[in-house]
Parts: C-alpha cells; sequence; structure tokens
C-alpha cells in the first residue's frame, strides 16, 4: 500500500503546499543569511542557524518532490536577491522577536499543509517541518524569556464559579456600557498587535532603503496602516485597562544600504500583509462583541486594498510568479 501511495501523482493542493513553501524559505535563506552575517549575540546566531538550516533542508526537499513530478522548480529568490555586504539594517533584538513572528506563520502553514495533504509521504514531510518548527519556537520563547523581552498577554483573574451567559446584551457593543473583553477577544487582539509591530519595523526599515521611489511610498503606506491598527487594538485594550504590547521602532539602524532587492522587500511586504488578513478572520470569527466584528471587517478591508495595490506592483514590474494554475479549458 505504501508504494502504491506513493507512486500516484500530487493533488494540486499538495502541488501548492510544495511550491508556496519554496517560494517562501527561498526568501527565508536571503533574509537569514543577511541577518547572521551581522548579528553579534552567540544566542541568538544559533536560532538563526537552526532555522536556516531547516530553510535549505526544505529547498532541497522540494526540489527532489516536484522534479519527480516533472513539475517546473519556482524562480523565487536567490542569492541575487540579497546583498550580504550591507549594513546592520536591524538589532539583534529585532532578529530574536522577527524569527518569533516568523516561526508562528511556519506552524500555522505547516498544519494546513498537513490538513491538505493525502500522499504518505507528503502528510510524513510536512509532520517532520512542523515538528522542527516546534522545536525552533521552542528555542526562540526560551532565549527570549530569559532576555526579557518576551511579552506576556496579559493575565486573567479566575471567576468564582462557572457561569453561562443571560443577556442577549453580552454581544452589543455600539451604545450603553460595552462589557469588559473576554479572553479569546484579547487573545486575538493582542496576537495580531505583536504581528503588527514587525510589520512596522520591517516597513520602516524596508522604506528606508529601497531602491525604487513607487516601493519606498508603497512601504511607507503600509506603515501608516499598521500603525493606524496598532492604535486601534490599543484603544480597544485601554477600554478594559489591558496593557498594549511594546513597540520595537527604534531597533531599525540608520542605514540606507539595501541589504535585498526591491522585488524581495515589496513580497516580504505583501506577503505579510496578505497573511494578516488571515489572522485578522481568524480574530472576527471568534469575537462576541458586535463592535469588534465590525473594526475586524474595516481592517480587513485596509490591507485587502493595500495587499492588491502590492500585487499590482509586482506584476506591473514583472516579479509575480505565476502559482500552480489549472489548465484553460
Amino acid at each position: 500500500m505504501k508504494g502504491i501511495n506513493h507512486n500516484v501523482r500530487l493533488t494540486s493542493a499538495e502541488i501548492a503546499n510544495l511550491w508556496s513553501q519554496y517560494v517562501n524559505d527561498s526568501m527565508s535563506i536571503c533574509v537569514l543569511s543577511y541577518y547572521l552575517k551581522n548579528v553579534q549575540d552567540k544566542e541568538i546566531r544559533s536560532i538563526l542557524e537552526f532555522a536556516l538550516g531547516l530553510a535549505e533542508t526544505h529547498i532541497e526537499k522540494i526540489k527532489v518532490f516536484l522534479k519527480n513530478e516533472n513539475y517546473p522548480i519556482p524562480l523565487a529568490f536567490s542569492k541575487d536577491d540579497v546583498n550580504l555586504d550591507a549594513p546592520p539594517l536591524f538589532s539583534d533584538t529585532f532578529m530574536l522577536v522577527y524569527i518569533h513572528i516568523m516561526s508562528i506563520h511556519g506552524l500555522t502553514g505547516y498544519a494546513g499543509a498537513v490538513s491538505t495533504s493525502i500522499r504518505l509521504d507528503q502528510v510524513s514531510y510536512f509532520i517532520k517541518c512542523n515538528t522542527d518548527t516546534m522545536e525552533l519556537y521552542k528555542r526562540i520563547i526560551d532565549l527570549m524569556l530569559e532576555k526579557g523581552i518576551l511579552i506576556r498577554p496579559p493575565h486573567i483573574n479566575a471567576p468564582d464559579k462557572v457561569d453561562f451567559i443571560k443577556k442577549q446584551s453580552f454581544l452589543t457593543g455600539w451604545f450603553g456600557d460595552r462589557r469588559p473583553l473576554n479572553a479569546i477577544e484579547v487573545s486575538g487582539i493582542f496576537f495580531n498587535m505583536q504581528k503588527n509591530v514587525i510589520k512596522i519595523v520591517l516597513e520602516i526599515g524596508f522604506s528606508q532603503v529601497a531602491e525604487s521611489k513607487e516601493i519606498r511610498d508603497y512601504i511607507k503606506r503600509g506603515e501608516q496602516i499598521c500603525d493606524k491598527h496598532f492604535d486601534t487594538f490599543s484603544s480597544i485594550l485601554s477600554e478594559s485597562n489591558l496593557p498594549s504590547p511594546p513597540k520595537f521602532d527604534s531597533e531599525v539602524s540608520s542605514s540606507t544600504v539595501s541589504p535585498f532587492s526591491d522585488k524581495l522587500l515589496l513580497f516580504h511586504i505583501v506577503t505579510l500583509i496578505s497573511t494578516a488578513s488571515g489572522y485578522y478572520g481568524a480574530a472576527f470569527s471568534l469575537s462576541q462583541r458586535r463592535d469588534l466584528a465590525a473594526k475586524y471587517s474595516l481592517l480587513i478591508g485596509d490591507i485587502s486594498k493595500y495587499a492588491e495595490d502590492g500585487v499590482n506592483i509586482m506584476i506591473d514590474r514583472g516579479w509575480m510568479e505565476q502559482p500552480p494554475t489549472f489548465d484553460d479549458r
């Protein structure tokens, strides 16, 4: 049975998983190689080396899978998209915070890949990717705790007993007294704020070094959107007397020499923004106060339009590699 399973063609979902991972990991190799050229902290270096090793292993395995299917290898990103001689653009602290958020993206993506794979070699491969990334995540958390830079979500007091919702007003939020946020809602808000912090820092740095004025302006616009979203979330937490995560704006250097091609800068921002819409959607679906759901709807509209504009720039410049597409019949 195992031999038969391995001989059947990959499904479109399995091809999509491999193709997407290849493109994203090729970008990660560029970013992590540059970080490793500049990082000073030995413990952070060790984590970056581990992450780079995983990405390089993934690339080689995916090449084999796709070649066995006679499927072309994506062009994606290469050494031509990174300038390892560029001065440091971000601090060691931000490199660690960055890899923390990117490992969360990896865990989310690999879980989705496992659940959409059928061929046993694909299921096993993505389970291994998930397991390795869980180990990476644990190492990151341990080091962030040791260095005192991991910000925990707010604590919540335990109730005296289990209770049930008795009034429909639990769902309202437009007029009158709003109920306090519940733990599920705060979890979504806080998590999305942490991800916004990373995008803001990247956008500050990338807009500082991008060669094209069009791309500089686009990335600056993204920073303004993310700042606005951060402030929106912060005001919601403040109403319930809850703290917001800190920003890391000061972790950007004054360098104006770009470590990456404009293509990579733009792709990275568009990818993070597109991913954010998914995380916003997940938080939206779990928000039981109507005003929160309405805010998420507006925020998703903001970033969806922004991401679309970024994709249009990529298409205009011939940088948008076509994902696996069915025949036009």
